[in-house]
């Protein structure tokens, strides 16, 4: 299965979207179809944490203080299924491999796998 999870609204995810090929992908855009608990616990298992999952940049991390709260793997996965600007994007899912984020070093491993 091929998968990508983005927002349309994101620059950056655009920009990867048009870098790698992503015609066999099904897509889904997180703010018009939020990702539903057995989407996000399939990303669990693939990645092994919430916390990776999880958009530390996000605004509401700083209205909601969460550097000066302890946060549990629960609280990550609550704050994802209730907000989608908590998840980190884009997230590609290539069969049993998951690509979270925008970091170079990310696209270029999900370049090399879709090679």
């Amino acid at each position: 299965m091929k998968k990508v999870y983005f927002l349309k609204t994101c620059d950056t995810c655009q920009r990867i979207l048009k870098e790698v090929p992503t015609d066999d992908f099904v897509r889904q855009e997180i703010k018009s179809t939020p990702v539903n608990s057995a989407q996000l616990e399939e990303m669990h298992q693939l990645s092994g944490s919430y916390k990776a999952l999880f958009n530390t940049r996000a605004r509401l991390c700083k209205t909601l203080d969460l550097k000066n709260k302890k946060v549990t793997e629960a609280d990550y996965k609550k704050y994802i299924l209730e907000e989608y600007t908590f998840l980190k994007r884009p997230v590609f899912i290539v069969d049993t491999a998951i690509f979270i984020g925008n970091s170079a070093k990310v696209v270029a491993a999900l370049k090399l796998e879709l090679t």
